[in-house]
């Protein structure tokens, strides 16, 4: 008969694929969910983007209107966008129109009775040194505060990760920091060495172009052939070449995969794989490398901040765009669905950024489509109100905390950056993100399945987690909030990030008159790329109307 936790694991891993959560109310031993936690499913407005899919639904234009610029997304690159817009002409006529009821893309948040805490992408690892321009936007949104005698930047103390960061459960102890060491053998700590030194030194490398191999944004890389050849074969068979095959360093890898693009080493390209963790070159005055910026509403504060930096131009939310066409005399036609009123218009512009996923935007440009096709992988995000300190054996309580082994992601502590202690009363707020598994082949079926699975259903699968990296904690569980993902951020499968579709993808339309701008034309999804994305475009866009006058 296995012990309980042992049980705990396998239901926990198994759930993860299959969502079998029915199952556990009736085997003794399990954590069923309770009817006494508050919450319910979230998610993003579905039926009316999927519209889309049924345009005969939609009533046709009642009206048209003239507008010089439309950005089409209201996410880190259409935000970006606008504010790089009104940067280089202030008087530009500039719409942005959101499906959802904010903007911010999946740099989503909500608060409870406690605290504020994020639906989706929760820090910013220190920039690049070198990016003047993102380090313009952080200085102008009065996270960066200066600069010290050396030329490094200095950062609002209150928006650094306050110590402890990070810690792992691991041998039924939590040590500090997410690489495993405690109980780990001598041959796999000298392997998980060697490894991070072959990463310190491809940091550092230059190819035959004289770029260095790995930059953020990624289109800074090196173009050096030998290196790009490893976007065509997976992280996991690199891996297996280089004689690497310690499973405390290959869950490592996986972990730290599956958190930025949703998947694991065998379904990540080499070259993506390798640029994670060798094209972060961010340099402080006032703290180490690898220090992060964090903010309760995760990495909406940066997406508020891009907002109000736009200018005072229209924004419309519940807003649907469900076709583009060439018009008359220079203009695009943006064809809109207002979710509020129900009504439809027509929108004449000279210029138009498409700041979609791509599963939008293949359905609103014309002609044939591009063979892009994005890996997107379902989340689950889970903001639980917990009456108890998550503590244990070890390292205490930290900003992010992570079991060993787990399908999971961890969980970290919404409140970490209000230096709370373990002996202040009052409950606690954690946030939990899962990628869920999915076929590369057969997307579909991983988002149909999670968005079909019942608030019930997730309840039991977190709660058993809960209960594995704290027994006893899921049972003080009093609120969750839950919020899946059916298209989470773009990951770079084998081919996609060098591939002939996406720097087809990427060009501009029209004639220069619409741009293209999101993560998803990068294939690396993290902040930096989703803000240059964004300049690109309003860039080109002030270039066009230039040339044209």
């Amino acid at each position: 008969m296995p012990s309980r936790r042992i049980f705990l694991e396998q239901v926990s891993a198994g759930l993860a694929g299959t969502l079998l959560a029915g199952l556990l109310g009736s085997v003794p031993g399990c954590t069923p969910a309770r009817s006494a936690v508050q919450g319910k499913l979230r998610g993003a407005t579905h039926p009316l983007g999927h519209l889309l899919r049924q345009p005969h639904k939609i009533p046709p234009p009642s009206g048209t209107e003239a507008v010089d610029t439309i950005i089409i997304g209201g996410g880190v690159s259409g935000l970006a966008a606008r504010r790089e817009l009104h940067r280089l002409a202030p008087g530009r006529q500039t719409i942005l129109l959101e499906l959802e009821p904010t903007t911010g893309g999946n740099a989503a948040s909500g608060h409870n009775a406690r605290t504020a805490y994020p639906w989706g992408a929760h820090y910013l690892p220190l920039p690049d040194h070198r990016d003047t321009d993102l380090l313009a936007f952080l200085q102008e949104a009065h996270i960066l505060t200066g600069f010290g005698p050396d030329g490094l930047p200095i950062y609002d103390e209150t928006a650094l990760c306050h110590d402890p960061a990070e810690r792992l459960l691991l041998n039924g102890h939590w040590q500090p920091g997410l690489v495993p060491e405690a109980g780990v053998p001598a041959a796999d700590r000298a392997e998980i060495a060697r490894f991070l030194a072959e990463v310190e030194r491809l940091r550092h490398a230059t190819g035959t172009d004289g770029r260095e191999l790995f930059r953020l944004p990624l289109d800074l890389s090196s173009a050096d052939a030998a290196t790009r050849q490893l976007d065509h074969e997976t992280m996991a068979d690199w891996l297996a070449r280089h004689d690497y095959r310690s499973e405390y360093l290959r869950w490592y890898l996986d972990y730290s995969y599956r958190d930025d693009f949703g998947v694991p080493a065998a379904q990540v390209s080499a070259w993506a794989g390798l640029h994670y963790f060798a094209a972060r070159k961010g340099r402080a005055h006032n703290a180490p490398a690898d220090a992060v910026l964090t903010w309760p509403t995760g990495n909406h504060h940066l997406a508020e901040a891009l907002r109000q930096q736009g200018g005072a131009g229209r924004i419309e939310t519940n807003t649907l765009v469900f076709g583009l066409r060439e018009a008359t005399d220079n203009q695009i036609e943006v064809l809109v669905y207002d979710g509020a009123t129900r009504r439809s218009t027509a929108l004449l512009a000279r210029h138009v950024i498409l700041a979609t996923p791509w599963h939008v935007t293949k359905h609103l440009l014309p002609g044939p489509a591009l063979p892009l096709a994005p890996l997107h992988v379902p989340w689950l995000v889970a903001n639980l109100l917990v009456d108890g300190y998550p503590g244990g054996p070890g390292q205490p309580l930290c900003w992010d905390n992570v079991r060993y082994g787990s399908p999971a992601l961890g969980y970290i502590d919404a409140e970490h950056q209000a230096l709370r202690g373990s002996d202040e009363p009052g409950p606690r707020s954690l946030t939990l993100y899962w990628a869920l598994p999915t076929d590369p082949t057969n997307q579909a079926a991983a988002r149909q399945h999670a968005l079909a699975s019942t608030y019930h259903d997730w309840l039991t699968l977190l709660l058993t987690e809960l209960d594995l990296m704290h027994p006893g904690l899921a049972a003080r569980v009093q609120a969750a909030e839950l919020w899946i993902w059916g298209h989470g951020m773009v990951a770079p499968a084998p081919g996609y990030v060098w591939g002939a579709a996406r720097a087809q993808a990427r060009q501009p339309l029209f004639g220069g008159r619409i741009q293209l701008a999101h993560t998803d034309l990068s294939g690396v999804s993290v902040f930096e790329e989703a803000f240059h994305q964004g300049l690109r475009a309003a860039r080109a866009v002030a270039g066009h109307a230039a040339a044209a006058v």
